[in-house]
C-alpha cells in the first residue's frame, strides 16, 4: 500500500489563501514521515500476523495468548488500512516554542522512535480537545483538519496567546466548525473525532469508578460521548481491558446499533460487546410489547425480579427420607441427614443446574468413607451412583434441573406459587398477572426471564460435563496404554522415561480439543464496565438486568430525563440510589450542536408543555430554513424536491406506517427514531402520537432529530 503522495492537501480554490507554503510547509513534511512510516508498518504488521498465524495454537494459555496476538495484530492492521493521512485529527503548538505536537486516531512513532502521532487518548492529548479561551491549557494554538478521501480539504487555527499568531492563515476559531455540524448525514454516524468539544472531552476522559450520569437534550453528543467514552476508557484504564472483562455497550434499539455499527472500529476498539437489552437473552428477539400497562407496570418493578430467588429455591430441598444405594460392592444408605450435607455443599453463587454436579461430588465423597479405597475409587463409586435409577429418581425430584422459561411462566400461571415467592402482591395484583400458558413472552418478562437464567443457569451443563469427565476418562485410558508400550520397550526401566508413569503427565497428555465445548455467552458478564446510552427508558426491572453483569456497578449513564417515555419524575441521583449505586457522579451537557435553532424554536414548547422543568439545550446555529408545514398528502412532493436538491444526505419519515422506505429515506417510529439523525425529518400527523407526556416525547423526539430541514404534514380534519 502507498501513502505517498505529491501533496497531503487538496484545497478548493476560495480557500487558496490557507494553500500558501509559509502555512502548511511543516505539515507537508510531517505528513510525508506519516507516509513513509505507515507503508512501514503495515508491512511490518502484515508479516508479524503472517507468523502469528503460522504458530501453532498450542493448548490453554498458550493458545489463548496466540489467538489474542493475531486479533490485536489483525485490529490495529485493519485500522492503519482503514486510514491513511487522516489518522492525523490535526496539531498542537505549546506557548513555550516547542515543535508541533501532532494528534491522531492512534499512536505511531517512526524507525527511529521519533513520535509521529500521539493517540488521542492520551493524557497529553487533551490540550487539543479541551482548551479553550478562558483555559489556553498551555497552547499557543490548535489546529485542526478536515479529510476527504484521504486529503485535507479544509483546516482552521485557534490562535490562544500573541505568539501564536504567527504562520497561520486567517482565523477561523468557529465557523468552520459550526458550518460542518450541517454537513449530509448517511446511514452510519459520521466521523466527529476531530470536532470533540471542551465540554464532551471533559466526560470522555472522567474517571470510571462508580456510576457517572451524563444528562444532555437533543443534539448534545451523548452518543459521541458514549462511544468515544467507551474507547478512552479501554485505553486509559487497566482495569477495563479485555482481559479483565472489558466494557459493555447498550443501545436503545437495533437501528440504533447499526447507526453508530463503524464508530469504535474506528477508534481501534474491536472487542468491545454491543447490544440492546433485547439481545441479552434468547427470548427477547421475539418478545412482543405488554399490551396491558397494569402488568407492565408490575412487571417493572425490581422488587418482582427478586420473587426469581424463592422460585428456584423451591426446587431445592433435600429429601427428608433416607434411600438405599445398590453397588457392586453391596448396599449402603444414604440418611436424610447425608442428604442435607450433600445439598448445603452447593458453593454460594453457584447456578441451580450447575451445582446438581457439586452434589453428585458431595454423595461420593460422603459414600466413598464406607468402602476400602483401594478397591473401590470415587470414578468408580460415581459411575456405580449414576447407573442406580432410584437415587437418580430421587436427586430430580429433589434438586430437578430446570429451564428458566417454566419457573417464569409457572409465576404467571400458578397463583399459588407467585403468592408464594412474591408474597408482598395483593390478590388483586396476582390476578392481573395471570398469563395464559403458550402466549407469547413480552418485553416486560426479559428481566425476569433473565434474572432465571442468571439464577438456574444452563440446563445443559451438567449433562456437559459429565461428557467432559467421560470423555477426559476415555483419553487418560488411552494415553496410559500409550505409556505402557514406551516403558516396556525401555530396556532398564529407568532414566527420564520413567517420567511417563507420573499422573499429571498423563494429566497433560490429554487432548482438550477433543473435550465437548460449547461457545461461550459472550454478554453474560460479568463485565467491567457499563455504558448505557438513552437509559431515560429503561425500568427498575431491566436495570437489575445490567446489575447482574456489572458486580462493581462500575458504569456511564447517558440519557435525557425529558426523553423518557414513561415519564422520569425522580432525579438521576434517587433513581439510582434507589437501585443500589451508591457512587455517583454527575455531568450535564447544555449545547445543543446538532438541531438548528429554527427546529428547537418550534420543539421547544412542545416537551414543555408537558414537563416544564425539560433540560431543553441551546442551540448554536440556525440553517436559514423555517420549519415546513402542509398536508399529509403533500409527503411524495416534499420528498421528491428534496431529493432532487439534495444528491447527498439522509430522510426520514415518521409518523407514516404505509409510507415504503428507500435507500436514502427511512421510515421509522418515533420510538425507533431515538439517537439517529437526518437531514431531513418529516412528522406526518404528529398529534396522532398519543396524549399526555408519553405523545410530547414522542413528538420532541421526532422533531429533534433534523439536522437540516423539519417538515410537519397533517391529515385534513
Amino acid at each position: 500500500m502507498k501513502y505517498l503522495i505529491n501533496s497531503a492537501f487538496d484545497l478548493p480554490d476560495h480557500l487558496a489563501a490557507k494553500a500558501d507554503p509559509k502555512l502548511i510547509a511543516d505539515d507537508e513534511r510531517h505528513f510525508a514521515a506519516i507516509a513513509e512510516s505507515l507503508e512501514q508498518s503495515v508491512a511490518d504488521l502484515s508479516d508479524r500476523l503472517d507468523a502469528a498465524r503460522r504458530t501453532p495454537g498450542g493448548r490453554g494459555r498458550e493458545a489463548l495468548d496466540r489467538d489474542m496476538e493475531v486479533h490485536r495484530l489483525a485490529a490495529r492492521l485493519r485500522t492503519l488500512r482503514r486510514f491513511s493521512l487522516d489518522l492525523c485529527l490535526g496539531r498542537i503548538v505549546g506557548a513555550d516554542g516547542a515543535e508541533p505536537v501532532y494528534i491522531g486516531r492512534l499512536g505511531l512513532t517512526d524507525s527511529e522512535g521519533r513520535r509521529l502521532l500521539l493517540d488521542w487518548r492520551s493524557p497529553a492529548a487533551e490540550p487539543f480537545f479541551a482548551a479553550t479561551h478562558a483555559d489556553p491549557m498551555g497552547l499557543a494554538s490548535r489546529r485542526r483538519y478536515r479529510w476527504t478521501r484521504g486529503r485535507v480539504g479544509d483546516y482552521w487555527d485557534e490562535v490562544f496567546t500573541a505568539d501564536g499568531f504567527e504562520g497561520h492563515a486567517a482565523l477561523d476559531d468557529q465557523s468552520a466548525f459550526i458550518a460542518s455540524l450541517g454537513a449530509n448525514r448517511s446511514a452510519r454516524m459520521r466521523d466527529v473525532l476531530g470536532t470533540i468539544q471542551a465540554d464532551q472531552d471533559a466526560i470522555i476522559r472522567a474517571g470510571s469508578g462508580g456510576a457517572l450520569v451524563v444528562d444532555g437534550g437533543p443534539g448534545t453528543g451523548k452518543t459521541v460521548v458514549a462511544l468515544h467514552r467507551t474507547a478512552h476508557l479501554l485505553y486509559a484504564d487497566p482495569r477495563l481491558g479485555h482481559h479483565r472483562g472489558g466494557v459493555l455497550f447498550v443501545g436503545p434499539h437495533q437501528p440504533y446499533l447499526a447507526y453508530v455499527a463503524d464508530v469504535l472500529p474506528s477508534l481501534g476498539e474491536e472487542g468491545v460487546q454491543t447490544c440492546t437489552l433485547r439481545d441479552l437473552l434468547p427470548e427477547g428477539a421475539a418478545a412482543e410489547a405488554e399490551a396491558d400497562p397494569a402488568v407492565a407496570r408490575l412487571k417493572s418493578s425490581a422488587d418482582l425480579v427478586r420473587a426469581i430467588e424463592p422460585a428456584a429455591a423451591f426446587y431445592e430441598r433435600p429429601p427428608a427420607q433416607g434411600t438405599a444405594v445398590a453397588t457392586d460392592w453391596g448396599e449402603v444408605r444414604l440418611s436424610a441427614a447425608d442428604w442435607a450435607e450433600a445439598f448445603s455443599a452447593v458453593e454460594p453463587g453457584t447456578p441451580h443446574n450447575e451445582a446438581r454436579e457439586q452434589i453428585w461430588a458431595e454423595l461420593v465423597a460422603i459414600l466413598a468413607d464406607r468402602f476400602d479405597a483401594d478397591e473401590v475409587s470415587p470414578a468408580m463409586l460415581r459411575a456405580a451412583l449414576l447407573r442406580d435409577a432410584d437415587l437418580v429418581r430421587t436427586l430430580n425430584r429433589a434438586w430437578p434441573l430446570l429451564e428458566p422459561t417454566d419457573i417464569v411462566a409457572d409465576l404467571w400461571s400458578v397463583p399459588a406459587y407467585l403468592r408464594k415467592c412474591a408474597p408482598w402482591l395483593s390478590l388483586d395484583e396476582i390476578r392481573t398477572l395471570r398469563r395464559e400458558e403458550g402466549r407469547p413472552w413480552t418485553v416486560s418478562d426479559l428481566p425476569l426471564l433473565d434474572a432465571a437464567r442468571q439464577r438456574l443457569g444452563d440446563p445443559e451443563a451438567s449433562r456437559r460435563e459429565r461428557r467432559r469427565s467421560a470423555t477426559a476418562a476415555a483419553e487418560r485410558e488411552r494415553m496410559a496404554a500409550v505409556i505402557d508400550d514406551i516403558l516396556e520397550a525401555d530396556d532398564d526401566g529407568e532414566g527420564a522415561v520413567t517420567m511417563l508413569r507420573g499422573q499429571d503427565l498423563k494429566d497433560s497428555l490429554v487432548d482438550e480439543a477433543a473435550l465437548p465445548a460449547v461457545d461461550p455467552d459472550l454478554l453474560a458478564g460479568p463485565f467491567a464496565h457499563i455504558v448505557v446510552d438513552e437509559a431515560q427508558e429503561l425500568t427498575d426491572a431491566e436495570w437489575q438486568m445490567l446489575l447482574l453483569r456489572c458486580p462493581s456497578r462500575s458504569f456511564t449513564i447517558v440519557g435525557d430525563r425529558a426523553q423518557a417515555r414513561h415519564g422520569f419524575t425522580e432525579s438521576w441521583r434517587e433513581r439510582l440510589e434507589r437501585l443500589g449505586f451508591d457512587r455517583i457522579a454527575m455531568a450535564s451537557l447544555s449545547i445543543n450542536y446538532r438541531t438548528p435553532e429554527e427546529v428547537m424554536a418550534e420543539a421547544e414548547p412542545v416537551i414543555r408543555a408537558a414537563l416544564p422543568d425539560a433540560n431543553v439545550p441551546v442551540s448554536i446555529r440556525g440553517s436559514g430554513v423555517p420549519v415546513g408545514r402542509g398536508s399529509a398528502s403533500d409527503l411524495g412532493r416534499v420528498l421528491d424536491t428534496w431529493l432532487a436538491e439534495n444528491a447527498e444526505g439522509t430522510a426520514c419519515v415518521i409518523g407514516d406506517p404505509a409510507f415504503r422506505a428507500t435507500p436514502r429515506v427511512r421510515s421509522l417510529t418515533p420510538e425507533l427514531a431515538k439517537g439517529l439523525e437526518f437531514d431531513l425529518v418529516v412528522l406526518v400527523d404528529p398529534e396522532g402520537f398519543g396524549t399526555g407526556i408519553e405523545g410530547a416525547v414522542d413528538r420532541y423526539v421526532a422533531m429533534t432529530r433534523a439536522t437540516g430541514r423539519l417538515v410537519i404534514l397533517t391529515s385534513p380534519g
